[in-house]
């Protein structure tokens, strides 16, 4: 599989690449011989991580960064590529998500200003500014590059509770197919996925499900019975390997003339 691939010795960096989704990325992408960059705020997760991979520290770099600041997404592309000599994958994936009401007439949950802004800088601010600064460097250097956005499939369903989370997923959606339209030219291939929901992670953890289940009305144990009985046609919520091994793909030359859309992965949920 590895070499079906040919990823070996590719530069691929993971935002928020130190847990959760991001975390079984970076060691897919390093067991096909990739060399990794996992680009956190952690710095104690992401250093970890690299010397837990193949080659280790020696073969892989973690690059701090907040994808909300442009001054810290300069440094991180810079670190790349002082170290590599080249970017080659970035795969745009740090996200939050709190889920809250846009009303809450019990004043429990209720989306406030300062929280629709931090969600919206890391998830829409943070891969405007990473996918254009690598994508400087390719336009620069005459290279040829993979960016991949990750979506989600609420951003084109909706997600009662998160709204705020679904409109930057959907502006992704739109960011994605617009990159395409400009950097195709260039060579540059810019492609989605879409998870739907997937395995516990930092992302969807305990605390989440608690404020989520309270947002729809239902209990911690309602909202767990949902994914599998009610939104699901497989039945069961995604594992982290089978997104990353779809990341896998999409960045690799046998996804070559993929661009410009986004792959949903999500069991075949629908609202309906």
């Amino acid at each position: 599989m590895n070499n079906w691939l040919e990823l070996q010795d590719k530069v691929a960096i993971v935002t928020g690449g130190a847990a959760g989704l991001g975390r079984e990325i970076g060691i897919r992408f390093a067991s096909a011989g990739a060399q990794v960059v996992v680009a956190d705020v952690s710095d104690a997760a992401g250093k970890t991580l690299v010397a837990e991979l193949e080659g280790g520290a020696e073969r892989h770099l973690y690059a701090q960064v907040d994808v909300a600041d442009t001054t810290s997404v300069a440094a991180m592309t810079d670190a790349v590529i002082e170290r590599f000599g080249q970017v080659d994958i970035l795969i745009n994936n740090a996200g939050i998500s709190a889920p809250r009401l846009l009303v809450d007439p019990a004043g429990q949950e209720e989306l406030s200003a300062e929280l629709w802004d931090k969600v919206v800088a890391v998830n829409q601010k943070g891969p405007f500014l990473c996918a254009q600064s690598v994508a400087r460097t390719w336009i620069r250097d005459s290279r040829q590059g993979v960016i991949i956005n990750m979506a989600s499939e609420s951003g084109l369903e909706g997600s009662e509770g998160q709204s705020a989370y679904a409109a930057t997923k959907a502006a992704l959606y739109s960011l994605t197919r617009s990159w395409a339209k400009e950097l195709g030219k260039y060579g540059i291939r810019v492609v989605g996925m879409a998870p739907g929901i997937i395995e516990l992670t930092a992302l969807r953890n305990a605390e989440y499900e608690r404020a989520l289940a309270y947002t729809r009305g239902q209990t911690i144990e309602e909202l767990r019975e949902s994914y599998a009985t009610v939104s699901i046609p497989m039945g069961r919520p995604g594992r982290l390997a089978e997104i990353a091994d779809a990341a896998l793909f999409l960045a690799s030359e046998r996804a070559a003339y993929v661009h410009g859309t986004v792959l949903n992965i999500s069991g075949g949920k629908s609202r309906a």
